[in-house]
């Protein structure tokens, strides 16, 4: 067998395939069809306080500020029982109500059958809770 008679089995069995395949094509064409949804149709969300339901679950990290104050660890480390931290708030004056380490309030300590509360003097107003993601 000399190299023409090779190169044309070659071509041939090349077409050959290349027709196998195209009838393959043409009969997986034949036996696809066009996806067909049902149109979507408008679901009526509940109005009101319904919409907000799952958020009643979450859990929030609420803290009250009473001051703070910054010491070096020398100091730190000799504080002992009695110690007295002076703090960046003067007595009386409001308290910073946290919600997750944002200010949402301000109010004052007062203390009830022998426990601690705040009672809140003033709320920040949604536009300033904004402001403050910023």
């Amino acid at each position: 067998m000399d190299d023409n008679e090779l190169a044309a089995q070659w071509e041939q069995q090349i077409q050959q395939e290349a027709a196998g395949n195209e009838q393959e094509k043409q009969k997986e064409s034949e036996n696809t069809k066009a996806a067909s949804f049902a149109p979507l149709k408008a679901s009526i969300a509940p109005s009101g306080i319904n919409n907000l339901d799952f958020l009643l679950e979450v859990s929030l990290q609420v803290s009250v500020i009473i001051g703070a104050t910054k010491m070096l660890i020398k100091d730190l480390l000799q504080l002992g029982q009695g110690s007295i931290i002076e703090l960046n708030k003067i007595a009386g004056e409001p308290m910073d109500v946290m919600v997750n380490d944002r200010l949402i309030a301000r109010g004052e300590v007062v203390v009830v059958n022998d426990k601690f509360g705040i009672r809140l003097t003033d709320i920040m107003s949604p536009t300033d809770r904004v402001e403050q993601l910023k």
